[in-house]
């Protein structure tokens, strides 16, 4: 970033730096992306460095230690609030014409409605529709029909903080389901559920198996009976394969952001530290094992022709990467603008992923971690690594996903707050604060999204999770340590390209029928 000089001053929730120079944007920077900051003193100049959850590093130099030891204080009480309901979606008020109110695009009854047309034996059930049987749950979720709510009950239960087996995905083409929950409460003693094994054999065909995806390696399962937890034994769910993968806990993902932070802003341009850095993050590891277990989900699925359930602990966090991937292999809908925020919104929002403690902190923060992880962070980029390696396939280019990464940590939006349903009921969110949806599907925010190499692709894409394959996200993790101008440029020049290429094959079309006519006018002129 160019050096600036310019006023400063704090609001209730921006830090604002106004220059004195012509040409010079202003630089708006919400209180609530501050993760950290650090003072430094050079004689009597004082530098304020302001880290943020968007990875941005701002060094503020300050004439006066007495003024700039204020400033420092005032910006650390005013990024720390506590408070949900006096962050800045509360205050908000969009300059712009609300169109379509976000908070009514992707509710469970229209979606529901799409399923309804490709087949009956589904139901919408309203058992939580005061929270009171999963708090982490919506009002409304999709089960088999044949299951009541007296069952869905005693499921309940039987699963960790009572995330039952609820439908995550219909796969149009062969009928076969994904559904999700959290880990069974089987416990030392081998508990069992008769209501929860009814509950999951409903989903599958006559002479037909499923697969139980659990996110966890087998220890990590074994050693959860100890507390309460545990897995679907083969006694008890004969029909069912268990597969157990390696998706590590937020604790650890944290961590890896951290130390994958530190390497790229590393100024010592040495080639093998830049490397072991990189490597020792593990961040790419990460990735790799999420996109292994949504292609080893949707291969079931689409390839075996088999239903699939998928649950970790919790079922709110590697679960939701797993199911949410899955669907992009399989589902075109979801490769769309609309049909993406759809995705996210089902299965993240709805279902109860805790965006409030995942992204209070990012990579900077001092200090000590305690439920913060990038879960959603490490979700967008496993998407950003499929769509380059299908770049014709997706409506939305990176730019969409960089902005629900900037959102989910600090919003003027109310989309991202609170930790589920529940929490933004209670918090009236969708009446007092503007959804991000709204602002996205304006026209001129949806052109700024799309992607100009767009074909729609209806077929399943199988992406390559060889370590070759998988690249670093620069657009995230060295976007402010270099300039973009050359892929701005080059990226403009594309856009040339695919506009000067449909007006020539415009032109094309009209002497084609042009030609057409003629012949049929002169029969002289056919074509041999």
């Amino acid at each position: 970033m160019p050096t600036v000089e310019g006023t400063l001053c704090l609001t209730g929730h921006h830090l604002i730096l106004s220059s004195r120079q012509d040409n010079t944007e202003e630089l708006w920077l919400l209180h609530s992306n501050i993760d950290s900051i650090e003072k430094r003193f050079v004689g009597s100049v004082g530098s304020i460095i302001v880290k943020c959850k968007d990875l941005r590093v701002i060094q503020l130099d300050i004439p006066g230690m007495e003024e700039c030891l204020n400033i420092a204080s005032s910006i650390e009480a005013l990024s720390t609030l506590d408070s949900v309901s006096l962050m800045y979606p509360f205050f908000y008020r969009p300059m712009f014409e609300v169109i379509e109110d976000g908070w009514n695009s992707f509710l469970p009854e229209a979606a529901f409605k799409d399923l309804e047309s490709m087949t009956d034996e589904w139901r919408l059930s309203e058992v939580n529709k005061d929270f009171s049987v999963c708090p982490s749950y919506p009002p409304l979720v999709a089960v088999p029909k044949d299951v009541d709510d007296d069952t869905l009950r005693k499921v309940a239960t039987f699963r960790h903080s009572g995330r039952f087996p609820v439908l995550s995905y219909y796969h149009k083409k062969n009928g076969m389901v994904m559904m999700r929950a959290s880990q069974p409460l089987t416990g030392t003693n081998g508990r069992r559920c008769k209501e929860d094994e009814k509950l999951i054999n409903a989903t599958l065909r006559p002479g037909k198996r499923g697969y139980i995806i659990d996110t966890r390696t087998i220890n990590v399962a074994q050693q959860a009976k100890a507390r309460g937890g545990g897995f679907e034994s083969e006694a008890n769910y004969p029909q069912w394969r268990r597969i157990h993968k390696a998706l590590e806990r937020s604790n650890v993902l944290q961590e890896s952001l951290i130390k994958l932070v530190e390497a790229c802003n590393d100024q010592s341009h040495s080639m093998d530290r830049w490397l072991s850095k990189l490597e020792a993050s593990n961040w790419q590891t990460h990735v790799k094992e999420i996109l292994t277990t949504a292609c080893l989900a949707a291969q079931c699925i689409d390839r075996e022709g088999a239903s699939v359930l998928v649950h970790g602990t919790e079922g709110t966090d590697s679960t939701l990467q797993v199911t949410s991937l899955a669907q992009i292999i399989l589902d075109p809908a979801c490769r769309t603008i609309r049909g993406f925020q759809g995705l996210v919104e089902r299965e993240w929002l709805q279902a109860g992923h805790p965006f409030q403690q995942r992204c209070a902190q990012s990579a900077y923060s001092n200090s000590k971690p305690r439920q913060e992880a990038p879960v959603f962070l490490l979700f967008l980029d496993c998407v950003w690594q499929i769509l380059r390696q299908f770049p014709c396939s997706f409506e939305f280019s990176e730019s969409f996903l960089v902005l629900l990464f900037e959102h989910a940590y600090a919003s003027q939006f109310g989309t991202f707050l609170g930790n589920s349903t529940a929490e933004r009921a209670k918090l009236s969110l969708p009446e007092k604060t503007v959804s991000l949806w709204s602002w996205v599907n304006r026209p001129q925010e949806l052109e700024r999204l799309t992607n100009p190499l767009y074909e729609a692709n209806s077929l399943v894409i199988w992406p390559s999770v060889a370590p070759q394959s998988l690249l670093l996200w620069e657009g995230v993790f060295l976007r402010w340590n270099r300039s973009s101008k050359c892929l701005d440029e080059a990226y403009e020049e594309m856009v040339h390209i695919i506009e000067y290429n449909k007006e020539l094959q415009n032109k094309v079309n009209t002497l084609r029928r042009q030609l057409a006519q003629l012949e049929t006018e002169d029969p002289l002129l056919q074509t041999p």
